[in-house]
């Protein structure tokens, strides 16, 4: 059995970027009802930015001759599972919406996410996709069981909101140390 080739710095870099900018996005969403997380979220969306930035600046600075991308078919496949991906989630948002349910549209999302990252696991040659994959899919039941927990007044958003915006910030802060302590194999 041999081994999957190492990541390269620009597929780090590049991954802390994606990882970062999305758990932006999700701290965003998690802020989207006024509630005492207001400022940790706010935070959470600043620090997920510079995440990306940094990703940005290592991953495009770093020569592209051993990235995830050079190979054609691999942009083929990750193109196919990322519009999958947006179609079901947007499909699933605009069911729970017409069916007035749109207080579990981020959790619908969270879901399709964390799916998408086992479908990228060989595509982006990227292992750590299946525990996030994992855990992006436990936030979701999380926010199920905390929204329908009787008594409880907290939204699902709320919750698929920190959940998946911590998980996101941590593995992006995760792939942009990996990517500065990578020596590049260009």
């Amino acid at each position: 059995m041999t081994s999957a080739p190492s990541r390269s710095r620009r597929d780090l870099g590049i991954t802390a970027l994606v990882e970062g900018f999305f758990a932006s996005a999700w701290f965003g969403w998690g802020n989207a009802a006024p509630s005492s997380l207001s400022t940790f979220l706010v935070i959470g969306s600043i620090v997920g930015l510079l995440v990306a930035v940094a990703g940005a600046l290592v991953g495009f600075r770093a020569p592209g001759t051993t990235a995830v991308f050079n190979d054609p078919s691999a942009g083929r496949r990750y193109g196919i599972v990322v519009g999958v991906e947006f179609g079901l989630a947007g499909l699933g948002a605009v069911v729970l919406g017409v069916l007035g349910y749109v207080d579990y549209i981020p959790v619908w999302v969270c879901a399709v996410v964390g799916v998408h990252f086992f479908a990228l696991v060989n595509v982006l040659r990227d292992p750590l996709l299946r525990p996030l994959g994992a855990l992006m899919c436990v936030v979701p039941v999380l926010a199920l069981v905390v929204a329908w927990w009787p008594g409880s007044d907290v939204k699902p958003g709320l919750v698929t909101g920190v959940g998946a915006g911590l998980l996101l910030l941590v593995f992006g802060s995760l792939a942009l140390m990996r990517a500065v302590q990578t020596p590049e194999l260009a």
